[in-house]
């Protein structure tokens, strides 16, 4: 008697899986049973140079169809609103409905603040946040409709992608750091919309070894005993294949940092300190008096050595 898997029955859409992380989880979700839309605009350049090619997001489907799943490919640059609406079309009619959504897409134009042009601010924030809202959008209007059809909840999940760069600061990267924020925030927005549809959104921020993050991680050597290297992209697409199932139901607007064997869920944002004004309202004197006494005993820069932030250490 076969075993059911977790997924089986419910299709899948994942962005940016050609290549790293994204054909990871693609992976990783037809393993557990779905059927996955596997899409990917090709480029061969991490920030977004080069021409389109059909051939990642295609030789990916193949790795899931010869492995005996179920797969399509879909080339399409998920930050073309009109693109991403093709992409959700072609997962409810290539499989008859949309249950997952995992975003995944992204470029890097790193740059100092002080000299970033417009158009490498621009371009990241619309591939990363906008492509994000946009096939959050058609999954969410998908998702909507069946449910007022049906009169009661349907099935919904939808997995983002963050970054520590959001949550730590990365000086080089104003703009992917904004974008992952920005993601943050729409999830928790999207989580408090749909959850009445009977679908959760929640978002990750992986530490894995990719075309995307190689500078990062240029120091960090890959281990030679045969062990599984701590920032593979398989170390994060578990928890991935665990949010788009039925076990995790309860879990919704949640921040999840994963990586190497380890998941860490992050609390929202907590007071630290609160002061009182002992009069109507501040003066200046009277805030200089409170906050900067706060902040004399703490380090100038919070911010986190590299290592200590990956929990890792450099050969």
């Amino acid at each position: 008697m076969s075993q059911t898997l977790p997924l089986d029955g419910l299709s899948a859409v994942v962005t940016g899986a050609g290549r790293g992380l994204g054909r990871a989880e693609a992976l990783e979700l037809a393993r557990l049973g779905a059927s996955v839309v596997v899409n990917d605009y090709g480029q061969p350049g991490r920030d977004g140079s080069g021409e389109a090619s059909a051939a990642p997001a295609e030789e990916v489907a193949e790795e899931i169809r010869a492995a005996g799943g179920r797969a399509v490919a879909h080339l399409g640059d998920v930050s073309d609103h009109e693109r991403a609406r093709a992409l959700v079309e072609l997962a409810v009619s290539a499989y008859g409905k949309l249950d997952i959504l995992v975003n995944n897409a992204g470029i890097l134009r790193d740059r100092m603040v002080f000299s970033m042009t417009e158009d490498e601010w621009d371009s990241v924030i619309r591939v990363h946040l906008k492509g994000h809202f946009n096939t959050t959008h058609f999954a969410a209007s998908h998702w909507r409709a069946r449910s007022k059809e049906s009169g009661s909840p349907v099935y919904g999940r939808i997995v983002n992608t963050s970054s520590e760069a959001f949550l730590a600061g990365s000086a080089g990267q104003p703009n992917y750091a904004a974008a992952k924020g920005g993601i943050v925030g729409l999830t928790t927005s999207t989580a408090l919309a749909l959850a009445k549809y009977g679908v959760t959104v929640n978002v990750i921020c992986p530490r894995a070894r990719t075309r995307m993050t190689e500078d990062v991680f240029a120091g960090f050597e890959k281990p030679t005993d045969g062990r599984l290297d701590a920032l593979a992209p398989e170390h994060v697409s578990p928890l991935v294949g665990y949010l788009a199932s039925p076990a995790a139901a309860k879990v919704n607007g949640q921040l999840l940092v994963v990586h190497g064997g380890m998941v860490a869920i992050v609390e929202r944002p907590r007071v630290a300190a609160k002061f009182d004004s002992s009069k109507e309202t501040f003066s200046f004197d009277e805030l200089d008096e409170l906050i900067s006494p706060y902040y004399e005993d703490r380090p100038a820069n919070e911010t986190f050595a590299a290592a200590e932030v990956l929990g890792l250490k450099r050969d």
